[in-house]
């Protein structure tokens, strides 16, 4: 049961759609897996509770061929046996880079290590700016109540 939305994206009431796909196409051109930048997408929506996110997210990723199991065991990803070591330094870093008030030290140096021993820097570029693209679609979507399932988006 969702809640009704509050307002219009307010992404297409300031017409910045076009700079915020090109800050999308920007976070997808360092040459990251695009099944990788799924799951980043979908573990930063998973946290910050971004129905849209994730129900858009989830479809998304299906139509492009991900295996159901990744899907499925993304929010459990630690105790999961279907992520490569390089998918869970992503989704290491995209937690800590989504959950910034939860720790002094927000990024750990063991996480920033681990994922640079599995992306160069135009690859962790990638992902740095995808995780935060990521959590500007969140806090938009969130806080307007954009109904999962719904088309109109930034």
């Amino acid at each position: 049961m969702g809640h009704e939305q509050r307002m219009t994206n307010p992404a297409i009431v300031l017409d910045a759609q076009k700079q915020i796909h090109a800050l999308v196409r920007a976070a997808q051109s360092g040459g990251v897996p695009e099944d990788t930048m799924e799951l980043v997408h979908l573990r930063a929506s998973q946290i910050n509770g971004c129905s849209y996110c994730v129900d858009y997210g989830v479809r998304d990723a299906r139509k492009r061929g991900m295996a159901d199991e990744k899907l499925f065991g993304v929010s459990a990803w630690r105790e999961m046996p279907y992520f490569t070591d390089a998918e869970r330094a992503a989704l290491a870093l995209t937690e800590a880079a989504t959950r910034l008030s939860d720790r002094s030290d927000p990024v750990p140096d063991a996480i920033w290590e681990e994922a640079a021993r599995h992306y160069d820097e135009k690859a962790l570029s990638s992902l740095i700016l995808w995780i935060a693209t990521t959590n500007l679609f969140n806090r938009i979507n969130a806080t307007v109540r954009q109904a999962a399932g719904q088309t109109q988006v930034a």
